[in-house]
């Protein structure tokens, strides 16, 4: 008679203690911190990420972890509305825990990326547009690398000069192979790296903050502009503040003038003498 085949009971593997100990860290700091910030780390490089690590001491605390640990973290803290801080959670990311505003570090995080050179395929975060002038670049196989995305260039002194200004690739366009070489050799940096901030959970209003990439500099031409606009309104509609008041008084002594120049001679006259 044929012996029985025992089927082998299904054993659950152990969670290394190290894991664990990992998960309880990222919690326990969850619970603790006014902001959790969660930022991809993609194509960031080693030596970027501990520059940003030291630039950020005393206002952030970094932690990068698995997915899974980060997941569970998430979990064991049962924090109200961090749970919505999961759809933003995917490979290479790190957390961010700190004790300022969410924005505000968000900021920083935008401040402390460096520029570097383009590669195929990359997306052009804005019209980059070459000036022009001379170049380093010697007469040869360069005049036809240049000409071939657009760019006029005659040689001066012995070298490749740029004629006139040229956008090679337009905000928003994917950079073509061509574009990226010839955008290397002039040493045009038009890329950003640096942490990417997804998204964040601020504790005090509970809440989970998506899209969260603060562009300063664009922000400030923004504003600028805005600020123009309302003082030329302010201006047309002789709305008086100490901003308005000198342009306005401008203003009125033109007006003043093109009026008088419409008065009969005698009646000026008369006014002046008053």
């Amino acid at each position: 008679m044929a012996k029985e085949k025992k089927t082998p009971k299904n054993r659950t593997k152990e969670v290394p203690e190290y894991k664990i100990k990992l998960v309880a860290e990222l919690a326990d700091k969850m619970k603790k911190s006014k902001t959790i910030l969660i930022a991809s780390t993609s194509k960031l490089p080693s030596s970027q990420f501990h520059e940003i690590k030291k630039n950020l001491r005393g206002k952030a605390d970094i932690r990068v972890a698995r997915k899974s640990a980060v997941l569970r973290a998430i979990d064991a803290a049962m924090k109200p509305g961090l749970d919505e801080l999961k759809k933003n959670i995917h490979a290479d990311i790190a957390i961010f825990f700190s004790e300022i505003d969410a924005f505000e570090l968000s900021g920083l995080l935008s401040e402390n990326q460096s520029p570097t050179k383009a590669k195929a395929g990359d997306i052009a975060p804005e019209d980059i547009q070459v000036e022009p002038g001379p170049t380093d670049l010697l007469p040869g196989p360069a005049i036809s690398e240049l000409s071939g995305v657009g760019l006029k260039v005659v040689v001066e002194g012995g070298k490749l000069a740029i004629k006139l200004p040229h956008v090679i690739v337009k905000k928003g366009d994917a950079i073509k192979p061509n574009v990226a070489g010839v955008m290397g050799k002039l040493g045009i940096t038009p890329m950003k790296v640096g942490f990417e901030p997804l998204a964040a959970y601020d504790s005090n209003n509970e809440k989970v903050y998506v899209g969260i990439k603060i562009d300063k500099k664009g922000f400030m031409e923004v504003f600028r502009s805005d600020i123009a606009r309302a003082r030329s309104f302010a201006i047309n509609i002789c709305y008086v503040s100490k901003d308005t008041i000198s342009s306005l008084l401008g203003k009125a002594a033109m007006h003043e003038k093109a009026l008088l120049a419409k008065i009969p001679g005698e009646l000026n006259v008369v006014k002046e003498g008053a």
